[in-house]
């Protein structure tokens, strides 16, 4: 299992992929962090993890989106849309998971 830090709104986060991931990870996350730091312009700094959930809800909407326009997952068509969007539903619940931890630790 490899490893990778990525770095989203100036925070830098260890994510565990499998061997040969690391590269669509990081991309993925540069993505994200896009995202979330165009919420912080527009909104300021809100929170690490309003700001997280917050592009994690766009991310979503945007998956939904990508499938509504293909068709839905498995039907064949779309399939490279299909896998980017697995992977962006992946790393949406990875976000969710760091935005609970952080909304923990900042309680």
């Amino acid at each position: 299992m490899a490893q990778v830090t990525v770095t989203i709104n100036g925070r830098s986060y260890p994510v565990a992929c499998n061997d040969g991931e690391e590269q669509r990870i990081e991309e993925l996350a540069r993505y994200v962090d896009a995202k979330v730091k165009t919420f912080a312009r527009e909104l300021g700094q809100i929170g690490e993890s309003r700001l997280l959930v917050m592009a994690a809800l766009v991310l979503a909407d945007e998956l939904a989106d990508a499938r509504a326009e293909s068709g839905g997952p498995g039907n064949g068509a779309g399939l490279d849309e299909d896998i980017a969007a697995a992977g962006i539903e992946n790393l949406a619940q990875r976000i969710e998971t760091i935005a609970a931890r952080l909304e923990t630790v900042h309680i």
